[in-house]
Parts: structure tokens; C-alpha cells; sequence
């Protein structure tokens, strides 16, 4: 047990945490902006191990991460703009396309790296890129708050600062107006002369940078190479974040943070001989256990609004 505190007082906790919810972060805040346009993004996975995978293979061809990064966004905010194609114009069913996306995906990146190294596991003869980390020169020589606040990777920093500029996005821009009206009612939307598809389109290839970039922090930044599959269901803990958050960019942040201390925990704890299998089970029992605690106390405030207007 004290073992345990020691590791729960060490000041590098505080940086893994970050670390662990930087691309939650970046994939839930994605996730949000395709849900406030009616256009739940189900593909998030897939969009991450898509930037994943750009981002190692671009990176380690041209030399350059910042080139690596950029070819994730792009691709996959093209992604993004494909399944809104998909949806509004060959009219596929959201879920459905959402669903085939992480398929696809998955065994697409899969191939892509056996055609690149010959290897289906991981791009281990691949040179990658690695993104930087930045240091603060004045607080970073300071014993305790100079590892709280400095030399964390740069898209920690963007993950955070991105925050209230989606919160500005939907909520202060013509954008975002639209976009909200769209989410509430497309057919009132659309009748108000807002151009529905185009919005959901813009909103999904939003949701796909986001996602591009949570997956190039994965492979350029929290390691530095590819693995199949190694967002390891990081997509769809994302979703569970944005609806614990309630679709909120504060709400989806204060999610995350508590998704990250729970996985930072289990990886703390399995570091002193728990099993392995339990403390895997945390970050996943997390968002049950917080979402079905905050659907029953809705229900109860609608059953007492409901008695109260008898």
C-alpha cells in the first residue's frame, strides 16, 4: 500500500495522465462536432489507426513528423468528407457506415503496413518520426512545478488549447449556429436555408482532423512506431467520453481527465503485482459505471418534473 502512495505522490503522475488523455481528448473533441451536427462520428477508431499509420509512413519516407502530421490530417479529414458522401448523398445508414469505417480500417491499415515493411504486426524496420515536446525555459528548472507544466508533447498542449476553441466554434461562429440547427432538426434546417449536407460534411471532416491528429500523437509521439490495431478501442472510448461530457467541450475535457486517472491508475497498480486482467478492465468500467449513474439521475429528474406538472 505504500508503494501505491509513493506512485500516486510522484509528480510524473500528473504528466502520464496527460499523456494517457491527450488522444482521448483530441478523438472526443472530434466526436463532438459531428454530434452537434447530427452526424454521430461511430468511425472514429478507423480515422485514428488511418492518422496512425499516415503519420509513421509519411514520416519515415520524407524525414519530416510535421509532414507525417499534416498527411493524417489531411487524410483523414478526406475520410471525413467520405462517409458524409457516403451518408447524405448515397444516403447509407450512420451507424451502419460508422461501423464499416473501423473494419475497413482496421484491416486496411493492416495491409498498408505489410506492403510498406513486409510486417503485419508493427513498423519496427520503419524510421518514424517523432513529434516534439516543449519546454517552458523558465518554469522548467522549477523542483516540483517545472514536471507538472513543462516538457509535455506538443499536441497535449493543442489537445488543451483546443478545448475552448471548439467551445467558441459551436457556440460564437455562424458555423456552429448552423451546425447546432442542423443537429436539432436537419428538415427546420434546411428549411431556414441552411445547407444541410455541406454542414454535415464540414462537420465530419472536422471530426476527421481531430481524429488524424489523435492518431498521429499514438504513433508520433506516445511511441514512436505502428502496431495493428493499436488504438486498442481508444475510438470508441472517446464516444463514452463525449456523452459523459454531454456534448460539451468543458464536460467532454473534465471526462477524459477522469477516463486518463482511471487508466493511469490501473497501469500504477499493475505495476505493483495486481493482475493484469482486473486493472485492464478499469478504463472500460469507468464510463459504464459513470453513464449509467448519470442516466439514472436523469430519469429521476424527469419522473419528479413529470409529477410536478400532474
Amino acid at each position: 500500500m505504500s508503494g501505491l502512495f509513493e506512485h500516486l505522490a510522484d509528480p510524473a503522475l500528473f504528466a502520464t495522465v496527460l499523456r494517457v488523455m491527450t488522444p482521448l481528448l483530441l478523438a472526443a473533441l472530434g466526436v463532438l462536432i459531428s454530434d452537434r451536427a447530427g452526424v454521430f462520428n461511430i468511425g472514429m477508431e478507423g480515422m485514428m489507426l488511418v492518422g496512425a499509420l499516415t503519420g509513421v509512413l509519411v514520416s519515415a519516407g520524407t524525414g519530416s513528423a510535421w509532414l507525417g502530421l499534416g498527411a493524417a490530417i489531411v487524410l483523414c479529414g478526406a475520410v471525413g468528407c467520405l462517409m458524409a458522401f457516403v451518408i447524405n448523398g448515397l444516403g447509407a445508414n450512420l451507424i451502419i457506415t460508422g461501423i464499416a469505417l473501423n473494419l475497413a480500417a482496421s484491416s486496411a491499415t493492416t495491409l498498408g503496413l505489410f506492403f510498406a515493411t513486409g510486417d503485419k504486426g508493427m513498423s519496427g524496420s520503419l524510421k518514424s518520426g517523432v513529434l516534439p515536446s516543449v519546454r517552458l525555459p523558465v518554469i522548467d528548472g522549477i523542483p516540483v512545478l517545472g514536471p507538472l507544466l513543462s516538457g509535455h508533447h506538443i499536441l497535449t498542449w493543442f489537445a488543451l488549447f483546443a478545448v475552448p476553441l471548439v467551445s467558441l466554434l459551436v457556440m460564437r461562429t455562424p458555423f456552429g449556429l448552423h451546425m447546432r440547427a442542423v443537429g436539432v432538426d436537419p428538415k427546420a434546417a434546411a428549411a431556414a436555408g441552411i445547407p444541410v449536407a455541406r454542414v454535415q460534411m464540414l462537420a465530419l471532416m472536422l471530426s476527421g482532423v481531430f481524429g488524424g491528429l489523435a492518431g498521429a500523437y499514438l504513433s508520433m509521439g506516445y511511441v514512436s512506431w505502428f502496431a495493428q490495431d493499436m488504438t486498442a478501442g481508444r475510438g470508441f472510448i472517446a464516444i463514452a467520453i463525449e456523452v459523459m461530457g454531454m456534448a460539451t467541450p468543458l464536460g467532454t475535457l473534465i471526462s477524459a481527465v477522469i477516463i486518463a486517472v482511471a487508466e493511469t491508475l490501473a497501469i500504477t497498480m499493475q505495476s505493483l503485482g495486481l493482475p493484469n486482467e482486473l486493472m485492464q478492465m478499469i478504463p472500460y468500467v469507468v464510463p459504464i459505471v459513470v453513464l449509467t449513474f448519470w442516466a439514472s439521475r436523469r430519469r429521476r429528474s424527469l419522473a419528479r418534473i413529470a409529477q410536478l406538472s400532474k
